[in-house]
């Protein structure tokens, strides 16, 4: 591999995403099938179809065998990291509006609760887990049940003897005396 870093612009990264579904649509597999069979989520499976997410080597190697209609380029392009940015014109289709209708609506409450459950933080969208699964209502009815289990990353008390950005580390360094 080149470099580490995807060099697609704009036109390249939708150019490789257009080959990629086209690929798992001749596969004939869902996103919950290639999840299955690559060990993964199904919402993860369906990142890495839209260049949101970086293939591992072993991502890679199991998407070449579960997906063979993925090219070897491809694939390679897979594992460098992505540009992860946002379509404009996606913002207008009405799941995602409705997705960013429901945090909208749902922003305070859910900062309130996950700070009262574990303190001053956030909710770690880097280092998260989610899924996508259907249940029947209680009146037999199909609901959608988004999972996003993401890691809580508390706010921190920045104390100058533990700044490391001055090029002195923790460990050397000791606390200033106090006078009694």
């Amino acid at each position: 591999m080149s470099s580490r870093f995807s060099t697609l612009g704009a036109a390249g990264k939708a150019a490789l995403v257009r080959r990629l579904l086209a690929a798992k649509e001749i596969s004939g597999l869902s996103f919950d099938a290639i999840a299955a069979r690559t060990s993964t989520t199904n919402l993860y499976a369906a990142q890495i179809f839209h260049g949101q997410a970086q293939a591992t080597p072993r991502m890679a190697a199991a998407l070449h065998e579960t997906v063979p209609g993925i090219s070897s380029d491809d694939l390679e392009q897979l594992q460098r990291s992505p540009v992860r940015t946002s379509d404009a014109h996606l913002a207008s289709d009405p799941t995602v509006y409705r997705f960013q209708e429901a945090v909208n609506l749902y922003a305070a409450s859910l900062k309130a609760v996950i700070n009262e459950k574990c303190g001053d933080g956030i909710m770690s969208a880097i280092d998260m887990y989610s899924r996508v699964d259907v249940v029947k209502g209680v009146h037999g009815e199909d609901r959608v049940v988004v999972t996003l289990s993401g890691k809580f990353l508390p706010h921190i008390e920045q104390l100058e003897h533990l700044d490391t950005s001055k090029g002195v580390t923790p460990a050397t360094t000791t606390l200033p005396s106090k006078s009694k």
